[in-house]
């Protein structure tokens, strides 16, 4: 069954706009299955076929040719020497449209589309499901149910059990995908760094820490680092630097784009594993703060999101920066409402003389009301901010 993208509807306006349309995003994130759902009437063609990538490999005008417009061409960038080409035949054929290309390789195809195709393709980020897209879906679904799953849609739409998925998962990714960004050799030592980065999800970023429990070199973690994200495992949340008189954090924060592959890193079996782990805060800040991101990128948006702490400790998890107003966002895991919620907001709204009014907390309970002059929202609603 085919569950509703919200973001089909920023793709279709881009297919308005550009001859091509490049849909990015990780591994099994359902890019093929939206590119066929939207384009319905458009060949395909997938270049992780061994006889189609030679064929645009070595004879990349006959390629051309044979899938020369309305085509989805599907891991383009398995033959990055095929963006010249794709310059050329779309400016000569000067429709919108025209191509849909799909890609899990953030890096390659970026570099690629800058070199080539820059003014001519319009970029899409397809991510795992969003909360609102799942729940809309399968509104039974818990909490904990969705942070310990996970939201790839391969293992709603087959019934995998999600530590099969992602064990399957990895060692796909560890093994291919990385192999395309980087000639990664000692593959123990890189799996290792993504368990401990898992257990670091929601934290300030110390690398030289990291780069002890790794062993391995400051540089090299820096450039683990940059991996994951290129290839859409983790998120860095970047310090909002605004300087209120207080020294401030300058270093990011480390989320991971789905909380499944969270739990599963961390050895978490069951929900009731999950419901009694010390981490499970963290999981329930990294689900929401995940989850904005993707439904930022499904609405085409260009906000940006921050983190607030000084060296005093006080804190706000998630500020929103739409380019007309800052939301601050408070983000706790409990079912009830403390008054110490409240603090890292009443701090931030003293300190930047900000109205409360666009301030947030939110939690796992169910109640959806004002405190403080402070909006307190449902998970599952936060779609609405």
């Amino acid at each position: 069954m085919y569950i509703k993208r919200k973001i089909e509807k920023e793709i279709r306006k881009l297919a308005s706009e550009f001859p091509i349309v490049a849909i990015l995003g990780p591994r099994q994130s359902g890019k093929t299955t939206l590119a066929k759902h939207i384009f319905k009437k458009y060949k395909y063609v997938s270049l992780e076929d061994p006889d189609m990538r030679n064929l645009a490999i070595e004879d990349p005008r006959g390629f051309l040719f044979q899938y020369d417009k309305k085509v989805i061409i599907d891991e383009i960038q398995r033959v990055p020497e095929l963006f010249s080409y794709l310059q050329t035949h779309t400016d000569e054929l000067k429709k919108t449209g025209s191509f849909v290309l799909t890609g899990s390789q953030n890096y390659l195809l970026m570099e690629s589309i800058s070199q080539s195709l820059a003014g001519r393709v319009g970029l899409a980020t397809l991510l795992p499901f969003s909360t609102e897209e799942i729940i809309k879906h399968n509104p039974k679904l818990t909490l904990e149910e969705l942070m310990f799953t996970g939201f790839y849609p391969r293992i709603y739409d087959q019934n995998i059990r999600p530590s099969s998925f992602y064990k399957s998962y990895l060692s796909t990714y560890i093994e291919k995908d990385i192999r395309l960004i980087k000639n990664i050799i000692d593959y123990d030592s890189f799996y290792k760094f993504i368990k401990i980065m898992a257990g670091r999800t929601g934290q300030v970023l110390n690398t030289l820490a990291i780069s002890n429990e790794c062993d391995i070199s400051h540089n090299t973690v820096k450039e683990w680092l940059s991996i994951l994200e290129t290839s859409y495992i983790t998120y860095k949340l970047k310090p909002f630097y605004k300087n209120y008189n207080k020294r401030l954090i300058k270093n990011s924060k480390i989320y991971f784009y789905d909380t499944g592959l969270v739990c599963y890193l961390l050895g978490i079996k069951n929900i009731e594993n999950l419901n009694t782990h010390y981490g499970k805060g963290s999981i329930f800040e990294n689900f929401i703060v995940s989850d904005f991101v993707k439904n930022n990128f499904n609405k085409g948006k260009s906000m940006d999101f921050y983190f607030w702490r000084d060296s005093q400790k006080n804190e706000v998890d998630l500020i929103i920066d739409n380019g007309a107003n800052l939301k601050s966002i408070e983000i706790k895991s409990g079912r009830t409402i403390k008054d110490n919620f409240f603090k890292g907001l009443g701090y931030w709204s003293a300190l930047s003389k900000k109205d409360s009014k666009n301030s947030y907390l939110i939690y796992s309970g169910e109640s959806e009301h004002k405190r403080k002059n402070i909006n307190i929202m449902n998970w599952k609603n936060i779609h609405k901010i």
